[in-house]
């Protein structure tokens, strides 16, 4: 009987080789030498590893390379930066891919065209902003007709109505956080006064109910508050133009200055400090672009909230992934991506940990989490 070099023996035990690979090895395991043995286990273990890259991914079975659809409200947005990461990182985990497409300005007709496109090219699954109550519902309807899950992502109809058949909705809660925003605003206007609240696309489903929610929470609350929504554009000069324009024109008696959606928010931080107005009035916004989280450091915004944009593109890919997979039967379930305050007494992580998961790098980092979490 062959002598088994202990190096291999141990290889064979800790590994848990059988069969064909268990074999092959013991062929050469009557060379004495350390170094025979290790080459020995070095060539089973490369195959091994060689035969497992030519199966699925992890423990999943051999799947075709699924192709998603992303159709998108404001595809140049930067709030989309992150949201397009995480789809980017879920396909690479997955071994899909996707696509980007939609409208850069809120053009429904433009988004409807998109998806009927992704459903004319047999896309694998279809996520889609459903910005309006009624026009998505025909489209998403075809395509599962034809056997394409859809799940809706950002933006899910008006409060109530999701407008489409779609399988699940994955984001925020859109009238809830206007709520809360409403709170907040009464709470840093104790003495009341004129506010504005500034809204890139009225009317649409992915921000209007944060504009309904802001204002139904301060009336509820009786405070003596004006409070005037004000449309600032889908594209940031737009944003730009129209914040800069009103808030010239009102800087004397405003006590607030607000926003609900990330561009209206950056640019409300920018005309704070353009026109120091630090310490006459209340401010805060949603979203976290690079610049918001500046302005907030520098006081220039009271607050930002966070709704984590990187999830509204990671959880939709693996939704729709396990779908397919399971040939329908693990269903995409609808998922709350949260809502955080983030302030100054807040920002500092945000800031010290540039991440794919806030779109402030394109750079792949582990960022270990120290201290207490809450």
């Amino acid at each position: 009987m062959k002598k088994i070099d202990p190096v291999v023996e141990e290889a064979i035990d800790t590994l848990n080789l059988k069969g064909d690979m268990r074999r092959r090895l013991l062929k050469g395991a009557g060379i004495a030498s350390v170094s025979s043995a290790a080459a020995a286990l070095l060539a089973a273990c490369t195959s091994s590893a060689t035969t497992a890259a030519a199966g699925g991914i992890g423990n999943f079975p051999t799947t075709p390379k699924w192709k998603f659809a992303f159709v998108n409200h404001v595809t140049t947005n930067p709030f989309f930066v992150p949201t397009q990461y995480g789809a980017a990182d879920a396909c690479a985990l997955l071994g899909c891919s996707y696509t980007w497409t939609g409208s850069a300005t809120s053009n429904v007709p433009q988004m409807v065209s998109a998806t009927t496109s992704a459903i004319s090219a047999k896309a694998n699954g279809i996520a889609v902003a459903v910005i309006s109550d009624t026009a998505f519902t025909s489209p998403v309807a075809s395509a599962l007709s034809a056997g394409i899950p859809v799940v809706s992502y950002n933006a899910d109809g008006s409060t109530g109505n999701p407008g489409t058949a779609r399988l699940a909705y994955i984001g925020q809660d859109l009238f809830v956080s206007g709520q809360q925003l409403g709170q907040r605003i009464v709470a840093a206007m104790p003495n009341g006064g004129d506010a504005v609240g500034f809204i890139a696309t009225p009317g649409t489903a992915n921000i209007q109910p944060r504009i309904d929610g802001a204002k139904a929470a301060i009336t509820a609350s009786g405070k003596n508050i004006k409070f005037t929504s004000v449309t600032s554009g889908a594209e940031l000069s737009q944003e730009n133009t129209a914040i800069n324009s009103y808030v010239l024109g009102h800087k004397s008696s405003l006590k607030g200055i607000f926003a609900v959606d990330a561009g209206s928010t950056q640019t409300v931080g920018a005309i704070i400090a353009k026109y120091k107005l630090q310490s006459q009035v209340a401010s805060g916004g949603f979203d976290l672009t690079p610049q918001t989280l500046n302005s907030i450091k520098a006081g220039d915004l009271g607050f930002t909230i966070d709704q984590q944009p990187y999830l509204q593109g990671f959880l939709p890919v693996f939704a729709l992934y396990l779908y397919n997979l399971s040939g329908g039967l693990t269903a995409p379930a609808t998922t709350d991506t949260g809502l955080t305050f983030v302030t100054k007494a807040t920002v500092g992580p945000y800031l010290s940990t540039t991440s794919r998961f806030e779109g402030s790098t394109t750079k792949q980092k582990y960022l270990k989490r120290s201290g207490a979490i809450g």
